[in-house]
Parts: C-alpha cells; sequence; structure tokens
C-alpha cells in the first residue's frame, strides 16, 4: 500500500468523475505543511477552456480520532463557516468511508492566497484583521445541529489533564509539572461564557491571504464548541513565538473591541495553550533561545494573571 502522500491518478480521475464529469485530468501534486492529514491539488480543463482547480484532503491515523468523523466535521465546518461569510474553500464531496479516496477525507474547491508564516513588515495591522476575522468567527450561530457534530472545545484544549498527573512530556519540561497542577486546580474556577465556535488551532499556518487581506481559514478538523478564548489564547501564543508581543496585545485589545466584551479566562487558556508546544519543544522550535524565552515570557505572564 502506497504511503498518503501519494494520490494515484486513478483516484484523482474518480474525484473528477463525482465532480465534473466532462474535465480532463491534468497533474496532481502534493502540498506542503500537512501534519494530521495529506493534501493534494489536482488540476484539470474544463470543456469550456477553464480550469478547475480541487483540493483532496485524506485523513492519516493520529491518536484515536476517527477519521471518518473528522472528515464529516470538517466537510459540515466549511459548508457553516461560508454559510455564515467567514472566507473557506467550498465543500464539494465527502467520503468519510474512503470508498472513493482510498482512506476518509474530503474534497474543496482550491482558494486562491498564500500562507504569511514570517513575521510581517506591518505586525499590527496584520494583528488587527487576525482579531477581526476570529471575531466574526465566534459570532457564528450555533444551532442544534451544528454543535452535534462538533468537538467539546473545552475538553479538546485541556486533553493532558484527564490523567492524575502530568503526562510524561509534561513532566520533561521545566516548568510542565507546576502549569499542569495550576491548570487541574483552576480548572472548576472557570468563569461561565458563552459557548461559540472554536477553531482550536487558530494561527498563521491555518490563514490565506490574497492581496493584503484573508482569502481563507483552513483546517477545521477540530472544529469545537466551547469557550472561544481558547483561539485568542492560541493565537496569542504563536504571536509571542513570533516575537511579536505588542502584535499579540494589539490583536487582544481588537478582537475584545470587536466582540464588545472583555475576553474571560484568558490567563487559563494560555496556560493551556503553552502545554502544546512542551509535547514538541523541537517541532516548535523551543530549542532555538530566542523562541524559547519568548515562550518562557509568554507562560509567566499567563501564570501572573490568573
Amino acid at each position: 500500500m502506497r504511503s498518503l502522500d501519494y494520490l494515484p491518478n486513478e483516484t484523482a480521475l474518480d474525484i473528477l468523475e463525482k465532480i465534473a464529469p466532462a474535465s480532463r485530468l491534468r497533474s496532481v501534486e502534493l502540498l506542503a505543511g500537512s501534519f494530521s492529514n495529506h493534501t493534494h491539488l489536482v488540476e484539470a480543463s474544463l470543456p469550456d477552456g477553464g480550469t478547475l482547480r480541487l483540493v483532496v484532503r485524506r485523513y492519516q491515523e493520529y491518536g484515536d480520532y476517527d477519521r471518518g468523523e473528522k472528515a464529516r466535521r470538517e466537510f459540515k465546518a466549511f459548508e457553516l463557516i461560508r454559510a455564515c461569510g467567514i472566507p473557506g474553500p467550498e465543500a464539494l464531496l465527502l467520503d468519510d468511508t474512503g470508498e472513493i479516496l482510498g482512506v476518509p477525507g474530503i474534497v474543496t474547491r482550491f482558494v486562491p492566497g498564500a500562507l504569511r508564516l514570517d513575521a510581517p513588515d506591518e505586525p499590527l495591522p496584520w494583528a488587527r484583521s487576525l482579531a477581526v476575522m476570529l471575531a466574526k468567527i465566534h459570532a457564528i450561530p450555533l444551532d442544534e445541529h451544528a454543535r452535534s457534530f462538533l468537538l467539546e472545545a473545552n475538553r479538546e484544549a485541556t486533553w493532558f489533564l484527564e490523567g492524575d498527573s502530568a503526562p510524561k512530556f509534561m513532566r520533561k519540561f521545566a516548568s510542565g509539572a507546576g502549569l499542569w497542577q495550576a491548570l487541574h486546580e483552576r480548572y472548576d474556577s472557570l468563569r461561565p461564557v458563552k459557548p461559540a465556535l472554536v477553531h482550536i488551532d487558530y494561527w498563521v499556518g491555518n490563514v490565506l491571504w490574497e492581496a493584503g487581506e484573508i482569502s481563507a481559514v483552513l483546517d477545521w478538523e477540530e472544529a469545537a464548541c466551547g469557550d472561544p478564548v481558547i483561539d485568542v489564547a492560541y493565537a496569542r501564543m504563536n504571536m509571542y513565538l513570533m516575537s511579536l508581543p505588542e502584535a499579540a496585545d494589539e490583536f487582544l485589545r481588537v478582537y475584545e473591541s470587536q466582540t464588545g466584551h472583555k475576553a474571560e479566562n484568558l490567563g487559563f487558556w494560555e496556560m493551556a495553550a503553552a502545554a502544546r508546544p512542551m509535547d514538541a519543544p523541537e517541532a516548535w522550535r523551543l530549542d532555538q533561545e530566542i523562541i524559547a524565552g519568548m515562550f518562557q515570557q509568554f507562560l509567566e505572564q499567563a501564570m501572573k494573571s490568573n
């Protein structure tokens, strides 16, 4: 069996038969930047001479996640956000059994744009755009149907608290055990907030830009319902790791202005966000002195704010 980094032409042709039967396959290209899925760009020629570009996302095994459920959740999340005016790919094909794609996955229409993974030349306007977009996401109304396919955000963001003691990856980190204990003690004291749609992984690596504007918010496979400040905390941590603390503060200021209320439980969720890099410090570049220093600054600030 071939690795998921290879999408056979036969599979691409089966996809086109479902979505655009009269089209002609041009190319299949593996796209970079996938962790919990493999993503390919399929290009085809349409009868009118136009070009059809499709993105095929096939989910690899990751922990105990049900890949079919993940496919259904992301597909429905794309439908939800687009219906509410949030830019994202148009969901075209759901294959939650793997009958067509070989493994569970989805097919969406390609969205033009590029990731901006490096610190921007003008970080404050950049942070404002991200904050405005997140406030719009959190304003999406969630009915019973939407809640039925979303994960529980608070649980997803604190999965490492499920045991009786800090997990091994946190104990390996200098301040990990203390962080776990603080979160464990404070979880039941979280202030109640109105549940909202939570992305869970809202950072620059999941945002496309085109002509200075956000063209799509990607990667909704962990879409959840819960405390919206989970996303605020995670985005702010990533800005700190980019050595942009002023942008993180501007992001918070604009987000609170857009939502009209204070970001409750921010310190707790920033502490919870800080647990994520501890699981893979090298992948988060915490082996680099500057980034490690910014991470420590973020963590210390979060712990003081509770």
